[in-house]
């Protein structure tokens, strides 16, 4: 048999007030039927109207004065009902702000928690962590896909001599120009991290060959190399970059990693050496 459905609890405040509409009107009717009495009694008094049924208009209007004085307590109950339902909503409204404002607070703490785990405090650019995440998804869309990626290794030449000579926090400037300047060249859907000291990483997705590999290269270089004041202080800067492309030079993250890195260290041999 089909159960009926139940009846839901009337809200407290909302019972509340229609027994105070209730008892107002309790009140209402109660004045109008002790004025009507007042009223036959003055006008019946001239009438010649007799002792008894005076009394017994008497007695009517003090029973309607006792109903009009027992609504009126009512009322004053019913009216602290309410004031009691109000403060506890408001209460229950400053908690569920106060819940929500202590939501937001910890969804943003964990965000920034979680944005600093992941990326490099000195320079905002993602970490190796977040590189190598990216690295494997886009490894992954390659290989489904048959198209290029290519992985740059870039590091800083001389840059022991800036910190030595000039102090690190010279260097750590020097480093977040640099980082802003690999930003400018990273494409959507490439990735340009600070790997560790003076090293960055950059991953180029889908280049159309390798020629667009070795002008992206180059421009990386330019780039870096381009002259750097820091409060009156000129500073010149270069650098050796490592490439590794898929699928020729590997197959997996590891791989093409150890690749540009060997390819990398070449480039600085080659450098030092002609210095």
């Amino acid at each position: 048999m089909p159960q009926t459905p139940t009846s839901t609890p009337r809200d407290p405040l909302r019972r509340a007030l229609g027994q105070s509409e209730h008892v107002q009107d309790k009140v209402e009717r109660a004045a109008q039927g002790l004025g009507s009495v007042n009223a036959t009694l003055k006008g019946d008094v001239g009438l010649g109207i007799t002792p008894a049924e005076l009394e017994v208009a008497r007695t009517k209007s003090e029973v309607i004065k006792d109903r009009v004085q027992e609504a009126a307590d009512e009322l004053v109950t019913v009216n602290l009902m309410l004031n009691d339902e109000i403060l506890e909503r408001r209460h229950l409204e400053a908690e569920l702000e106060k819940s929500q404002s202590a939501l937001a607070q910890s969804q943003a703490e964990a965000e920034a928690s979680n944005h600093a785990a992941l990326h490099d405090p000195l320079t905002g650019l993602p970490n190796a962590t977040l590189f190598g995440d990216r690295l494997e998804n886009a490894l992954a869309q390659a290989g489904r896909r048959g198209s290029l990626l290519a992985v740059m290794f870039i590091d800083l030449n001389r840059f022991k001599h800036i910190n030595d000579t000039h102090g690190h926090e010279v260097g750590d400037r020097v480093l977040a120009v640099v980082a802003k300047r690999l930003e400018g060249l990273v494409r959507e859907g490439d990735t340009v991290s600070r790997r560790s000291g003076d090293e960055f990483l950059f991953l180029m997705v889908d280049p159309t060959d390798p020629s667009h590999v070795a002008a992206l290269a180059t421009r990386i270089a330019d780039g870096i190399a381009k002259p750097l004041q820091l409060d009156g202080l000129s500073l010149s800067l270069s650098a050796s970059i490592g490439v590794a492309c898929f699928p020729g030079d590997g197959a997996t993250s590891g791989e093409l990693l150890a690749r540009a890195d060997a390819t990398m260290y070449g480039a600085k041999r080659i450098r030092s050496t002609s210095d």
